[in-house]
């Protein structure tokens, strides 16, 4: 959790206006988060943070690539990572419910931590279904993965000579 504090900007001594913040995101960061889907990075995220007099705007440029693992072959590929984002945090003095859109900020807070953003922003740039033949590189899937995948799966001819036993529970039907 000690690492995480790098991520705690405090604004209170900060005054109005525009200010930069520069992060190395690499395997550290995400070993802090336990059921993180990454596991090796390796980011730069660059937060600009512009300090107004009732809110903080806060704006996202994550670059980089992060490891993941194909999900037709299981190898591992860089998978590049291009994100810009904006979250708006504002000062109030009565407590409202978390909201995704607005952070707010109390009368007692003096710091906002953008660790828990960047996590969520790269964890949601990740490729739904992950596949390394679909990157620019031009790499293709492990073809001696795929064709063991291939020998150990159950063909449909295969399928009906599994077992007899069923044949009497399709006559059910």
């Amino acid at each position: 959790m000690k690492l995480l504090r790098t991520y705690a900007i405090p604004f209170t001594g900060l005054k109005l206006g525009k200010h930069l913040f520069e992060y190395q995101i690499g395997d550290e960061f995400f070993k802090e988060f336990e059921y993180s889907l990454v596991k090796k990075a390796n980011l730069l995220c660059k937060l600009e943070l512009d300090k107004q007099e009732t809110m903080i705007i806060l704006n996202f440029d994550i670059k980089g690539t992060v490891t993941a693992t194909c999900d037709k072959c299981l190898s591992e590929y860089q998978q590049p990572i291009d994100i810009e984002e904006q979250q708006i945090a504002r000062f109030s003095e009565e407590e409202m419910g978390e909201d995704d859109e607005i952070i707010t900020l109390g009368k007692n807070d003096h710091e906002i931590s953008v660790a828990g953003l960047i996590y969520e922003y790269v964890n949601v740039a990740l490729p739904f279904v992950a596949m390394c033949s679909n990157q620019e590189d031009g790499k293709q899937c492990d073809e001696q993965m795929l064709d063991s995948l291939n020998k150990l799966s159950v063909t449909d001819e295969q399928a009906e000579k599994i077992d007899p036993r069923w044949d009497a529970l399709k006559k059910l039907k």
